[in-house]
């Protein structure tokens, strides 16, 4: 098999903890977890991002449910959401299929997905099963990968997960993290959104905000070496939304889909 310049480059930042591990192993989960309240400027990109999700949850009743919550530490600065994931980890309220939810028809006020929906096998049944629960005026509110020129560089050469712009609406379910695409948000409301929009009449993509084209890799995410110290977090971010770049160049989107 021959070695790229890529792979040696991922192999030289390859976080120690997670080298070797499988992906799909919620042992490796744990350790993530581990990964990210160590990694202070990662750790800070998580807390943006979870700031910027729930400073959208609309007012007024019902539940709101994080689904994919893996390693992550959403109930530090949102105490009442329902963590869940596919399998039993760390900080973990409940265990359920994102196509089967046990909640009662309409009594979700929001969903809330953080880098999940691209590892969802059949994203289309998940909607379905996203317009049975959540009730009229809520939201389902995700911050994903996102497809630029830039991003498509960097998911293909150092990233492990496939990022395929030209693939459809499902992927291989070859584990819950190893099956993926990258590409996913993008192709469901960019590229065919015309077609979401009529395949989910229910739902209103209200606003995507493409950002991030530089902290997330600065800080080498879950799986590489981190290579800033946190307290240069905000320069970076100031550096990235003042020099014209975030949009053309994002790495990352925040959606924002309204329940009709």
């Amino acid at each position: 098999m021959r070695v790229t310049v890529s792979d040696r480059l991922k192999a030289a930042l390859a976080h120690p903890l997670t080298r070797n591990l499988s992906i799909d192993d919620p042992e490796t989960t744990m350790i993530r977890s581990e990964i990210i309240r160590e990694k202070l400027f990662l750790r800070r990109i998580y807390q943006s991002w979870y700031r910027l999700l729930t400073e959208n949850i609309p007012p007024g009743e019902g539940q709101v449910v994080e689904i994919g919550s893996g390693a992550g530490f959403l109930k530090e600065l949102y105490s009442t959401a329902i963590t869940s994931e596919v399998f039993h980890s760390v900080n973990i309220d409940i265990v359920f299929n994102a196509k089967s939810m046990p909640f009662k028809a309409g009594s979700l006020r929001s969903l809330l997905l953080v880098d999940v929906l691209h590892h969802i096998p059949d994203p289309a049944a998940f909607f379905s099963e996203a317009t049975r629960c959540v009730k009229s005026g809520g939201r389902c509110l995700m911050v994903e990968p996102w497809n630029t020129g830039w991003s498509r560089w960097v998911y293909t050469h150092l990233h492990h997960e496939p990022f395929d712009v030209n693939g459809g609406w499902s992927i291989p379910a070859t584990g819950p993290l190893s099956g993926a695409n990258g590409a996913l948000p993008w192709i469901l409301f960019e590229r065919d959104r015309e077609i979401f929009s009529r395949k989910f009449p229910e739902w209103r993509i209200s606003e995507i905000t493409p950002m991030m084209p530089l902290v997330y890799l600065l800080s080498g995410g879950i799986s590489l070496r981190s290579l800033l110290p946190a307290w240069s977090y905000p320069l970076f971010r100031k550096a990235e939304t003042s020099f014209g770049i975030e949009k053309k160049a994002a790495m990352f989107a925040m959606i924002i889909l309204d329940r009709l």
